[in-house]
């Protein structure tokens, strides 16, 4: 359960950023994925759209409704200043993170990096003790 505080601090942000309840047309649809029948019997999922920008959000990060209308709002002001504000948030700082992890390296990296490994093995090669580099 949220506590009335947190809903107070997300109507104020929202409010700060221009979206007004008036303007969001919320749905409440069946959650697909796993969860068994519970999950298909129940409209658990939550999907918001804000009319003047046009910016739609569903959330079905929890299986309590009331947790999942939470989380969209939460989720709307993130896309909100992704979008509107062109501003990168902490959400999509971590992808773009992951992203460039996974990304291949390029040839003359590999190469480069192979090269520093020789030199160091070399080095090492030439701290060992007399009689040992057989």
């Amino acid at each position: 359960m949220i506590k009335p505080e947190k809903w107070a601090a997300l109507r104020q942000e929202m409010e700060d950023l221009g979206i007004y309840e008036d303007d969001l047309v919320e749905k409440f649809i069946i959650g697909s994925g796993r969860g068994g029948q519970k999950l298909h019997k129940t409209a658990s999922c939550v999907y918001l759209q804000h009319l003047p920008s046009g910016i739609e959000v569903k959330c079905q990060q929890e299986r309590s409704r009331e947790l999942n209308r939470y989380y969209a709002r939460q989720r709307l002001c993130e896309k909100f200043t992704e979008i509107v504000l062109q501003e990168q948030s902490k959400r999509q700082r971590e992808i773009e993170k992951i992203r460039q992890q996974k990304r291949r390296r390029s040839r003359r990296t590999k190469e480069k990096i192979l090269q520093e490994k020789k030199q160091r093995a070399e080095l090492k090669k030439t701290r060992s003790k007399p009689g040992d580099n057989e």
